[in-house]
């Protein structure tokens, strides 16, 4: 956090982490279970079981590809997670530090549950250093120096469903570094009229990720980019581990949305974003929705130009020619690529100006026109089949 920045905008920054939400208050709200109030600092802990002790009680973090090796009293990269005594430990379960209410298309989620209002947190921490981050004041900050929540898994599917939320999201930063937190909401909404979706970078393991799809319904995935190279120098992370979790997702049959950030002169050359869309169609299918999104300077990318439309417009063209069916365009106000249309008749079902959303020939997951279906969890009812048996 730069030391300019005063304490007053750290919290307004940290309460208003992005527009379109509805804040559930910077001091304060009243959710189903009681008052919940803001402290700052550490609040609570809890024992991960994703860690391995090497002895000398050293032990290795398993929860993402960076593996970091901690001792005693240190902390992984993320932050967030502490070796005490040589056990493992979250400082950011049941503490997030953003509880707001939004749209679902916000996440950006165009598969699911159009118009719905999602409860979506975050914790302090990041297990990435994206240089164009527009949330860096929480997701590079420690949990001890943010204003953080006490909000039990119960505390948050009670607020949900008082909300008349139809999902749960975790969102902002990569919200694998609170994997724990995640996993035990999602088992708690097992027999609630609710969803568990994430927004996340991807970099996570098998073993937290087969977890995690015990209880995730859908997963929107940020594909920052197609090169290695693009990733140790924007992300400070890898694709291989991303593309692996990705595959690893649809294979499962989880709800799996793509969004890719264009960065003028970092990731915006067409015969990438090409291979990217071949490579989309070949591992995961013609079904997967990809959201080009348009960059803004921030955080450390902040003299960069925001992407042409145009670039976006090439990008959309360049995955329906190869074969994608649903292609957007994301951060452009009433863009003809932010609708969603049948791809085999190519009727409008879905209109967005914004978050004002509208469904027009959708009926039961098929085109009205046409019938043909169309990928997505277009309601609750057919979803909680799908994922959970009860």
């Amino acid at each position: 956090m730069q030391s300019s920045t005063t304490r007053r905008e750290f919290l307004s920054r940290c309460a208003m982490v992005c527009t379109g939400s509805t804040l559930l208050g910077l001091s304060a709200f009243w959710g189903s279970a009681g008052a919940v109030s803001l402290k700052r600092g550490l609040i609570g802990k809890k024992l991960s079981p994703y860690f391995t002790s090497l002895g000398n009680q050293i032990i290795r973090c398993d929860l993402c590809p960076r593996e970091c090796e901690v001792a005693p009293g240190d902390r992984g990269y993320c932050e967030v997670r502490e070796n005490m005594g040589g056990k493992y430990y979250s400082l950011v379960y049941g503490n997030p530090c953003a509880v707001h209410i939004d749209p679902i298309e916000k996440k950006p989620f165009y598969h699911v549950l159009p118009s719905s209002r999602s409860f979506s947190l975050a914790t302090a921490g990041c297990n990435f250093d994206c240089k164009f981050c527009q949330n860096w004041e929480i997701s590079q900050a420690r949990p001890d120096d943010t204003y953080n929540y006490q909000l039990s898994p119960e505390q948050v599917v009670a607020s949900a469903l008082q909300y008349r939320c139809e999902s749960i999201a975790s969102t902002y930063v990569e919200p694998t570094i609170f994997a724990e937190y995640m996993i035990d909401i999602g088992r708690l909404i097992k027999q609630q009229p609710l969803l568990k979706v994430m927004h996340s970078n991807g970099f996570i393991n098998e073993k937290p990720l087969d977890d995690l799809c015990e209880v995730l319904d859908a997963a929107c995935i940020d594909l920052k980019g197609f090169t290695e190279e693009y990733y140790e120098s924007i992300t400070e992370g890898s694709l291989e581990p991303v593309l692996n979790t990705i595959k690893r997702l649809v294979a499962k049959g989880i709800h799996t949305e793509l969004v890719t950030l264009l960065v003028p002169g970092k990731n915006d050359d067409m015969e990438l974003i090409r291979a990217m869309c071949q490579w989309v169609r070949k591992e995961l299918g013609e079904d997967v929705p990809i959201h080009f999104t348009r960059f803004y300077p921030r955080y450390k990318l902040k003299s960069i130009p925001p992407t042409p439309v145009s670039t976006l417009e090439k990008a959309c063209s360049v995955a329906l020619e190869e074969g994608l069916n649903y292609a957007y365009i994301g951060n452009v106000a009433d863009h003809p690529a932010g609708h969603t249309y049948c791809p085999h008749c190519k009727k409008m079902l879905i209109r967005r100006i914004g978050y004002r959303v509208k469904v027009l020939e959708l009926n039961n997951g098929k085109c009205k026109n046409c019938g043909r279906p169309i990928a997505g969890i277009w309601n609750l009812a057919e979803a909680r089949p799908q994922r959970f048996s009860g």
